[in-house]
């Protein structure tokens, strides 16, 4: 009787152990198929981070060519402005002369 427990023991212990073999070896299929997705998405997220700080460069590099180009181009109408800030008494005394000027065409 001692053997037959025995034999049924060593029976139920081997099926537990092949049992336990095969969650093991899907857990680790498992965890490598976790791994290639993530290794997938490590990459195409570098590779969208790499694009993004592309743009950016080229966008700044632009920028600033346009405003080294604005600030080259001169502009005619402020260079011929005479005086922006005259007083009071040289700006009544101008538009006298203009308004003189303009009774005598008349």
């Amino acid at each position: 009787m001692m053997r037959s427990r025995e034999i049924r023991d060593e029976a139920a212990r081997r099926k537990a152990q092949d049992q336990f073999a095969k969650v093991k070896q899907r857990d680790a299929e498992a965890l490598k198929d976790r791994e290639k997705v993530q290794a997938a998405e490590a990459a195409k997220t570098a590779q969208l981070r790499a694009l993004r700080l592309a743009k950016e460069a080229s966008d700044r590099e632009a920028a600033a060519k346009a405003a080294a180009e604005k600030a080259a181009v001169v502009k005619p109408a402020a260079t011929r402005r005479k005086r922006a800030s005259a007083t009071p008494v040289e700006a009544a005394s101008e538009v006298d002369s203009i308004m003189g000027q303009q009774n005598d065409r008349q």
